[in-house]
């Protein structure tokens, strides 16, 4: 641990703060406070400006020729703002800052005394150990169930099952550990730190048990390649540390031929437990009433900064907008959904398409190009190819004319049919 000034300038807003997840950049992160947080926010800014000081040190770490904020990040934005209103969200917090600005006593600091940990496993350390509470937004803001979530899933911590612990009892008992060094378990768990990453290896975690899902050589394989790069610090924290990073590196292995394919999947998970004794049949529990377009379970998304805007659209769906009640507001934000998130593939996998090409047309190429790649079976290819048929009921024309015809009006049950129609479709771009 280092004490140092550092220039304000020189400090990053961390726009992969657990508080929100991964965003696009610095800019979005301040924004993001501000839309969550706006009173907490004018809060804290008043005590700074009152007291001419902040009383804890910002948490960071070198990154370039800058220092990225892991903890503090609520004080350092109130600076950078205070420093430069005109980076305020919104012209009212602009002329707020500005104003404020004026109350300040004396010369306004050009750096800020900050902690500085160059190892990033200890700041995950630090950072779960300190919930302190609100205080009205003057003190550090707990974090709620969902922050607590992303940094679970981001760093693999707090849990109640290490995965590393599991992977490298295997290793050994195969006898494929790495020959020399140890396994650095945090950069381990910060890779296999969400499901769809480990379903990438071939194991799940259900309810604290490590489930085999393709076959066990195989699996073991990929896990004792994983285990020898970070071993022999070919792959280090810094590699995998957002979505972006650990997605980056499990392609390089799936283009290699190391990981699992469908073809080595099992029918049912295989890890040596004995088999669950068979249920006496009971009396079916009465349908729950659909609320949301999106139904409330998981669809092994992780969120990378770049798809900022498609996160926050698909949990208004899935959350917020109740499909009985806002059926209108749903059916035009499914169809930003489903443009955004084609276009996401599109960019990620660079496939051609025309500039003319309409929205029903680039489904189709995608669906093929899915075809060809195993992700979808000829079925759900056909699904697609029908999407272009003006005739159809789900069909890019329907949500056209849920769009812009004033006579063409949506009805819950359809919409709900139309996602779980193309919701399997619209998982795999945002995946892409």
């Amino acid at each position: 641990m280092a004490i140092r000034n550092i220039s304000l300038r020189a400090l990053l807003v961390n726009r992969a703060n657990d508080r929100h997840g991964e965003l696009e950049n610095e800019t979005a992160a301040i924004a993001w406070l501000f839309n969550e947080r706006e009173t907490h926010m004018k809060n804290l800014a008043r005590d700074i400006v009152k007291e001419g000081q902040i009383y804890e040190l910002p948490l960071v770490s070198p990154e370039g020729d800058k220092f990225l904020v892991f903890d503090g990040n609520r004080r350092v934005t109130c600076l950078k703002l205070l420093a430069e209103p005109r980076r305020a969200p919104t012209s009212e917090l602009q002329e707020f800052f500005t104003d404020l600005r004026t109350k300040w006593s004396g010369k306004f600091p050009k750096t800020v005394q900050c902690q500085v940990e160059v190892n990033r496993d200890r700041i995950d350390e630090i950072l779960f150990r300190r919930h302190t509470g609100s205080q009205n937004g003057i003190g550090q803001s707990t974090w709620d169930d969902r922050m607590k979530a992303t940094f679970v899933s981001r760093t693999g911590k707090g849990s109640g099952f290490n995965v590393a612990d599991e992977v490298e009892s295997r290793l050994a008992a195969a006898k494929l550990l790495p020959s020399r060094r140890k396994i650095p378990r945090s950069t381990m768990n910060r890779l296999l730190s969400a499901e769809p990453y480990r379903n990438r290896l071939g194991f799940s975690v259900n309810r604290g048990r490590f489930e085999i899902t393709h076959t066990e050589d195989v699996v073991l394989t990929a896990l004792a390649r994983v285990a020898d790069d970070m071993a022999n610090r070919r792959v280090v924290l810094g590699h995998i540390w957002d979505v972006d990073g650990k997605t980056a590196y499990l392609d390089k292995l799936e283009a290699e031929g190391v990981l699992p394919t469908a073809a080595d999947m099992l029918d049912k998970a295989n890890d040596g437990s004995p088999k669950p004794k068979k249920a006496k049949p009971t009396a079916k529990p009465k349908p729950t009433q659909r609320k949301t377009l999106i139904p409330q379970t998981d669809y092994g998304l992780v969120w990378p900064g770049r798809l900022q805007r498609h996160r926050q659209i698909w949990e208004e769906l899935q959350f917020h907008l109740q499909i009985s009640v806002h059926p209108n507001a749903i059916s035009v934000l499914f169809r930003v959904l489903l443009e955004l998130s084609v276009e996401n593939y599109l960019q990620q996998t660079k496939l051609t398409v025309n500039d003319q090409d309409k929205l029903s047309t680039r489904v189709v190429k995608i669906g093929n190009d899915l075809r060809a790649k195993g992700k979808i079976d000829q079925k759900q290819l056909g699904i697609l190819t029908k999407f272009q048929h003006a005739d159809k009921l789900v069909s890019a024309d329907t949500l056209n004319r849920y769009v812009h015809s004033p006579n063409f009006a949506p009805s819950p049950e359809h919409l709900a049919s139309m996602w779980d129609t193309l919701s399997a479709f619209v998982v795999l771009c945002l995946q892409a």
